[in-house]
């Protein structure tokens, strides 16, 4: 398996909309083992207000993470194989309120 960088534009309007579109890629890529693993997203404010994501996967190749997509109804831009990772400082926790 492939680490791939998949970048979704305008995928929702707010966070009960990709928290909903979250667990359905969770589920279907449990319906995928062998060819799809989903290991982080960084949510993105986009101008027009929507939300995008950056999502970290490993897959087996790109039509792959597309059929995934196609099977949650999720939008897969641009998808880009990680060349490497270069760690400067761990991702930060959110403190719970």
């Amino acid at each position: 398996m492939q680490l791939y960088a998949i970048r979704r534009r305008n995928g929702w309007q707010d966070g009960p909309a990709l928290e909903a579109a979250a667990a359905r890629s969770k589920d279907e890529g449990d319906k995928m083992p062998a060819d799809v693993r989903w290991i982080r997203s960084y949510v993105l404010a986009e101008d027009d207000g929507t939300l995008g994501t950056v999502c970290i996967y490993e897959a087996s190749s790109p039509e792959k993470i597309r059929e995934h997509a196609a099977r949650v109804g999720m939008p897969a831009d641009e998808i880009s194989v990680v060349a490497d990772t270069v760690i400067v400082r761990p991702d930060p926790v959110a403190v719970a309120a």
